[in-house]
């Protein structure tokens, strides 16, 4: 059974009062929450299959049994009433499922991919679950038990020995679809971004601007799958850290010379590699950014700029429609 998560209610950690997932007010989730025929229908199958018979042994109709190759097997969690369960993810949570009112959870304070997990109970005999969906496509599920004394209170869910590729894949993470990369896997964005930055090519040779020590380049674009990866590169010549304070994409109109935010539409990018938030002096770092395609009318034009923050050496330049639809075909890459 499924259920949907709300932000319901409060638990202290350490003196510190946070919203945590609870389940459902609306969800009666009782043994007495049963449907009509229940009853009717246990006592048939009861008599027809004889007394070992259960629940998951009979479909009607013609039903091929998932295999075990198809599990995606489960970690096991111990929580406890007096502690808490701190459970460290690779990445971004973006959906958290509890398997009944036993657990309470909720993200850490000022960390996207951290999970505090607890029980909300003295105790409990009944094992559940617990499953996540992290922003890079990853799905991990837990089997849940009560323990006085649980020997784990933080558990770090990166796998350092899992690179990517397909035959060395972590049993718990499947790649997720997620619904603002449209039709394309996570996994497969990273690893693309991963590759760009690591070859690091520059490719385009006319575009970038440069003053007050700092240059500013665009690499190279590259497509795939209705995705757009722009390479960008920052360099500070001078002897002042360069800090950023935004970077921005933006499709205004060529002619215009005052530009209003109507005038303006601002592209935010869905995945960025090595996104910093400083350049230090005499060094540089490129960053590859992940778009959703688009394509520019011939009156307006693609700005990229980089805003120093609490400064005046502010970048930009200049994309033109031409540029983005000779973007390199990403299957020419050796991704790795």
């Amino acid at each position: 059974m499924r259920f949907k998560l709300f932000f319901l209610s409060v638990i202290a950690v350490a003196g510190v009062t946070t919203p945590v997932f609870a389940k459902s007010k609306t969800v009666n989730n009782t043994e007495n929450n049963v449907s009509p025929d229940t009853e009717q229908v246990m006592e048939h199958d009861m008599n027809v299959y004889g007394s070992s018979y259960t629940d998951g042994d009979k479909f009607e109709g013609l039903t091929r049994k998932v295999g075990f190759d198809r599990m995606i097997p489960p970690h096991a969690l111990e929580v406890c009433y007096n502690k808490t369960t701190h459970i460290i993810f690779p990445a971004e949570i973006t959906y958290v499922d509890l398997g009944n009112e036993n657990l309470v959870a909720g993200l850490a304070d000022g960390a996207k991919n951290v999970l505090r997990v607890k029980s909300a109970f003295k105790s409990f005999k009944q094992e559940t679950n617990l499953s996540v969906i992290t922003e890079d496509g990853s799905y991990y599920t837990f089997n849940v038990k009560f323990a006085k004394e649980p020997l784990l209170l933080s558990i770090e869910m990166t796998d350092f020995l899992h690179d990517g590729e397909a035959v060395n894949r972590p049993n718990n993470a499947q790649e997720i679809y997620l619904e603002k990369l449209g039709s394309e896997s996570p996994m497969l964005v990273k690893l693309i971004m991963k590759s760009i930055y690591k070859q690091n090519k520059r490719e385009i040779k006319h575009i970038g601007s440069k003053r007050f020590g700092v240059q500013f380049l665009l690499k190279s674009i590259y497509a795939n799958n209705g995705m757009l990866y722009f390479h960008t590169e920052l360099k500070n010549t001078s002897n002042i850290p360069f800090d950023i304070d935004y970077v921005s994409f933006k499709i205004v109109d060529k002619k215009v010379v005052k530009r209003t935010a109507m005038q303006e539409q601002v592209i935010e990018p869905l995945r960025a590699q090595n996104y910093v938030t400083v350049v230090h002096a005499k060094q540089s770092e490129h960053t590859v950014f992940a778009l959703e395609k688009f394509t520019i009318p011939d009156d307006k034009q693609l700005v990229i700029e980089v805003a120093e923050k609490d400064g005046g050496r502010h970048q930009s330049f200049v994309v033109d429609n031409e540029d983005i639809v000779r973007a390199n075909v990403i299957d020419e890459l050796s991704i790795q």
